[in-house]
């Protein structure tokens, strides 16, 4: 099966929608013990733990990772659901900053998504003469290197290459270079995330091309594959109920 062939399918991947709400389940879930550990202080060095660390890591690793194996499926409106997802993430911006500023969010991971989405615009174009498995390694690889790119540095095999400080007076925040004294409570740069996210779009044919995939990721979780159906519209609004219930419980029983 061609590529082409396999972009115009219009068979749902219900696996694929599971796989997306899991992933949701779990983002609600971390963000509730966030607001109960961290906002409300219950136990503030959940945060540090190396559990929650890597729980944290896990959702946004497959988020990212769905997020850019399924471009193709809306390549078409590519356009349009960059700009949107861009807009929805200066909303909460916007809403953080005004409401909790303690935990405003900047470019955080809607923004991030957006702008993985616009990026790939002109990616699909020329990422269509590289080997799919070559490309997918490849840009695991620049993943792995620029990884801690926020730090200050790149990380080669054992080797550390500090980057100049020059970089990181703020101008170039959104690409993975915060300056000093910067907070997002939810900040996902461009780099190193990018990498990540063009790994997906890289096993996109590499995965597709075979039938026995393609009937697997057809399977229909139910529940969850309603909820990753509707992904979007439950982060915008799964926090502030989040909070809401937080509130409520803390006058309550606190």
């Amino acid at each position: 099966m061609t590529e082409t062939t396999i972009e115009k399918q219009k068979e749902r991947y219900y696996l694929l929608d599971a796989l997306r709400g899991l992933a949701l389940v779990n983002m609600i879930l971390y963000h509730f013990s966030y607001d109960i550990f961290v906002i409300y202080g219950q136990n503030p060095d959940w945060l540090g733990a190396p559990a929650t660390f890597f729980w944290q890591q896990g959702i946004c690793w497959s988020f990212i990772l769905i997020s850019g194996f399924s471009w193709r499926f809306g390549a078409a409106n590519s356009l349009k659901r960059g700009l949107f997802l861009n807009g929805l993430g200066l909303l909460i911006t916007a809403v953080t900053w005004l409401v909790i500023p303690d935990e405003v969010v900047f470019f955080g991971i809607l923004n991030f998504i957006g702008c993985g989405v616009l990026l790939t615009i002109p990616l699909s174009k020329l990422g269509k003469k590289i080997p799919p498995l070559l490309g997918a390694v490849i840009c695991l690889v620049l993943f792995a290197l620029t990884y801690p790119i926020q730090n200050g540095y790149l990380w080669l095999g054992g080797e550390i290459l500090d980057l100049p400080q020059e970089l990181y007076s703020g101008v170039l925040t959104i690409f993975g270079f915060p300056g000093a004294g910067f907070y997002s409570s939810d900040y996902f740069p461009i780099l190193p995330w990018i990498f990540l996210y063009w790994t997906g779009w890289f096993l996109y044919p590499l995965l597709m091309k075979n039938k026995g995939i393609r009937h697997f990721l057809s399977i229909r979780i139910p529940l969850l594959s309603e909820i990753g159906r509707k992904t979007i519209w439950i982060y915008v609004l799964h926090q502030p109920i989040l909070m809401g219930i937080c509130i409520i419980w803390s006058s309550l029983f606190m």
